[in-house]
């Protein structure tokens, strides 16, 4: 759907959305859907049902084994529902209501969705930020990590987290016109670059660098156990692969994150320094696969645990019913 400029200066929209038409000015549902529109829908159906079964998972978890309930659990726990409710409420608004529609149409009903939106997107990344400072205590600094991450400094950052999401929430929602007139760019390029900043890249730069001190730290801790301690081969080969292991999996934890998420801050950060307007279509498309990391998460925080994978055993297996599930043990 590329934009194309009018003689008053405003744009309008081709028809080329699978499940939008235009008439006039009025961008609506068509009654007539291809398959290509079922199809896509359909998908991001399956996209909401396999976030929202997965949150619920870690939640169910954490909530009632008492194994779980550490102070890095309960950061998981707090972005888990904030996970649930972007496959809850966002994904649902997205697929009725879409951004295509949003921009061309005022109304509550687009500032309610982008409200949601951007808080518990925004809500979600910084989650996953305090969970690497969390990583950085506990890797970094082992001996006073009880003392400095306790339930209560925990309790503050999920307070935290929430709070700053809710308040860029409502900045933006507040902003936000709805149908966007030439009067509205100034401010619209401000307000955008702002949530971008703190949404997004001040979180990005957080966690790339907690990450990157954790595997220097757990690099020399690997060398001094080998120097000091006299390891024999085998033994040297186990701590390699656990090295491995570890390097591998803070990979995939920025990888993924960096995969869902860059390309579109990229893109609306970079929008306004191009001629060209970005078709609505290749928007749409970047923020469907950022909300999808709100359903990777599950995976990447709690699969990769032993633990969560016995309880998510025991929860599929139907033993969540059983009188003693709270105190059961976990392998």
């Amino acid at each position: 759907m590329e934009p194309e400029a009018t003689d008053n200066g405003s744009y309008a929209v081709s028809d080329s959305h699978p499940c939008y038409k235009l008439d006039n000015t009025t961008y609506s549902f068509t009654s007539n859907p291809s398959i290509l529109c079922v199809s896509l829908y359909v998908f991001l159906g399956i996209l909401s049902a396999v976030t929202m079964c997965g949150n619920l998972l870690v939640i169910i978890s954490v909530s009632y084994f008492k194994q779980l309930h550490v102070p890095t659990n309960f950061l998981i726990l707090s972005l888990a529902v904030a996970d649930l409710l972007v496959g809850v409420v966002v994904f649902p608004f997205s697929m009725v209501f879409t951004v295509t529609s949003c921009w061309h149409h005022e109304g509550l009903f687009c500032k309610v969705r982008g409200g949601f939106d951007v808080t518990l997107s925004t809500a979600s990344i910084l989650h996953l930020c305090c969970i690497s400072i969390d990583r950085y205590y506990a890797v970094c600094q082992p001996l006073s990590y009880k003392s400095k991450v306790n339930d209560r400094v925990t309790g503050m950052m999920i307070l935290m987290s929430w709070a700053v999401a809710v308040l860029i929430g409502i900045v933006v929602a507040g902003f936000n016109q709805g149908k966007c007139e030439e009067s509205c760019l100034i401010d619209a390029l401000i307000l955008t670059t702002l949530a971008c900043i703190f949404s997004f890249y001040v979180p990005v730069i957080i966690m790339l660098s907690i990450y990157l001190k954790i595997f220097l730290v757990a690099k020399r801790q690997v060398i001094s156990i080998q120097n000091t301690t006299g390891l024999t081969k085998k033994s040297g080969t186990n701590v390699s692969k656990r090295e491995r292991k570890a390097t591998k999996t803070l990979a995939i934890v920025l990888g993924v994150f960096l995969l869902c998420w860059a390309p579109y801050f990229l893109c609306i950060i970079l929008q306004p320094l191009t001629y060209n307007v970005t078709p609505i279509a290749v928007i749409e498309t970047l923020n469907w696969i950022a909300l999808s990391n709100s359903m990777l998460n599950p995976f990447i925080y709690a699969f990769f645990y032993s633990w969560f994978r016995s309880a998510f055993k025991m929860i599929i297996c139907g033993k969540v019913f059983g009188r003693n599930f709270a105190n059961s043990k976990l392998s």
